[in-house]
């Protein structure tokens, strides 16, 4: 499972420079390289644009995994980098980025905007599998999430716009309800189809999401 990203608009990453000539650039080793939005290829790709309009590179890199502590040790290592750099524009998901904003007094500019946890499809294709909504309801939908596999979301289903198994929304998409119908079916569990939902509770996770185990 992996944070799926995407760049920004150059004109909006120069717009979030504007006033700094100085740059720092991060990318990250995993998702965002996965993602071809911030792996070693992009970066430079960055460095150049940013060079070529008239920014000046203190340096760059791409850490194993920018949201972890590898991070931390990273502008550790690379302090002088960071340092003479008036803000960092950092290619990786929102939780990279607040990483690195938390272990320096930097400056810190998004480049990558974070779009969903997902898997990889094929090549260079992703599916959102999970929002993370607190409320799971896989056991009576034969694994297949409703909530980001419909495009209408719905928990029970298929909306009257189903048409030959497709999506109504996207004729070149299954419809959710029709594969959880047909997985169901498959399991001889269809009965779980007959189970009402109430609308979607989504102050199920309080925002910000915090959360203590008991050990």
């Amino acid at each position: 499972m992996k944070t799926i990203t995407r760049q920004k608009p150059m004109e909006k990453i120069m717009e979030s420079l504007k006033g700094d000539t100085s740059i720092c650039i991060v990318g990250c080793g995993t998702c965002a390289t996965m993602c071809h939005t911030g792996g070693q290829e992009e970066v430079l790709t960055m460095k150049k644009n940013l060079l070529d309009s008239g920014k000046v590179i203190t340096g760059w890199m791409v850490v194993p995994t920018a949201c972890d502590d590898l991070s931390k040790e990273a502008i550790r290592e690379n302090q002088q980098t960071f340092s003479d750099a008036d803000s960092i524009l950092v290619m990786t998901c929102a939780f990279g980025v607040q990483t690195i904003a938390t272990s320096i007094e930097k400056p810190v500019i998004p480049a990558l905007d974070t779009l969903f946890i997902g898997r990889e499809d094929g090549i260079s294709i992703y599916s959102e599998i999970c929002m993370q909504c607190g409320e799971c309801v896989l056991e009576s939908t034969g694994g297949i999430c409703p909530v980001t596999t419909c495009h209408k979301g719905l928990l029970n289903g298929p909306c009257g716009g189903t048409n030959n198994g497709k999506c109504e929304i996207d004729k070149e998409k299954d419809c959710a309800w029709t594969l959880i119908y047909k997985r169901l079916e498959k399991l001889g569990r269809l009965d779980r189809m007959r189970k009402y939902y109430p609308p979607k509770n989504y102050h199920a996770v309080l925002k910000p999401g915090r959360v203590k185990i008991a050990l």
